[in-house]
This record gives structure tokens, sequence and C-alpha cells, in this order.
């Protein structure tokens, strides 16, 4: 029964996770999101809202979990029985990173195994970031986010 962790930010959660979860639930007996905690970024939104924003649009989702968390990942993955993580890549400019990422999970927990999975094309422009920028200014993130988000993104810059 393969349980994997898929581990992010989500501020907030876009298209492009969405499409991650929904194709890692296809493949592991169950999926927990992971949102940490991270002291040195100042998110949007707070753990909780992120938390909240996933559960709704994962809700469909029967064998995916939303959790939060803080500390080392490794620690998480095994307090919460797996072994898998799952990494999203937009474009190779994300698998530096994502790849520092993993021998630094290998060094630390030899028995957890990365799984990198390539969003679709449609969303492989698409961040967190872009998202928040674009929303910031006014501009159409229809495309971008699941309605829910939208909104909640509309209410925290106050715009139409």
């Amino acid at each position: 029964m393969p349980i994997a962790v898929y581990p992010g930010s989500f501020d907030p959660v876009t298209n492009g996770h969405l499409d991650i979860i929904s194709r890692a639930a296809r493949i592991f007996d169950r999926v927990i999101v992971a949102v940490g905690r991270q002291a040195n970024k100042k998110p949007l939104f707070s753990t909780e809202e992120r938390v909240e924003m996933l559960r709704a649009v994962t809700a469909d989702l029967p064998n995916v979990e939303v959790d939060s968390f803080d500390g080392l990942l490794v620690r998480y993955v095994r307090r919460r029985g797996a072994n898998i993580v799952v990494r999203g890549l937009r474009a190779i400019s994300d698998f530096d990173y994502e790849f520092q990422l993993t021998l630094t999970t290998k060094k630390l927990d030899d028995g957890i195994e990365t799984l990198f999975m390539m969003t679709s094309s449609e969303y492989s422009f698409l961040s967190s970031s872009i998202v928040k920028e674009v929303a910031s200014y006014g501009g159409c993130i229809r495309d971008m986010v699941p309605p829910v988000v939208e909104a909640k993104l509309r209410e925290k810059y106050k715009v139409g």
C-alpha cells in the first residue's frame, strides 16, 4: 500500500499543483499533500488558509489527504508511514533545485524515494508567484487556479 507525500508551500494552490495531485492519486493508494510551514518565507495565505483551499479543491479525490508540517520533510514522511516524495517539475529550470532537495533527502534517509512528475504542458509556465502577481494587479487568473482559490485571491487583494 504505497503512500506518497507531495510537499509544497501551495501559496496558493494552482491548476499545475492540482494536475500533479490528481495524477499522483491515480498512481498511489494514498497521497498526502503536505503544506510546509517555512519560517524563511512570508506567505500571502496562512498555513490554515492554504490547507483549507487544498481540502476544498481535492474533496473529489478520496485517496488524497491534506496536512501541514514544519521541520524536516524526511521526519514528516516517516512519521506518516510513507517512503515516497512526489515532486512536480514545470521546466528544466526547476530540476536543479529539486535535484538538490532529492540528494539531501537521500542523504538524510536512504529509504525515501523521490518521484519527479512533469506537469502537463498547459501549466508549464504556471507558478504561485506568477498567479499572485497577476491577481495583485486585477488580471485574469481564471485558467490558472480553481474558482475557490480565485475568489480567495480577489478577496485578499481586494480586486474585482
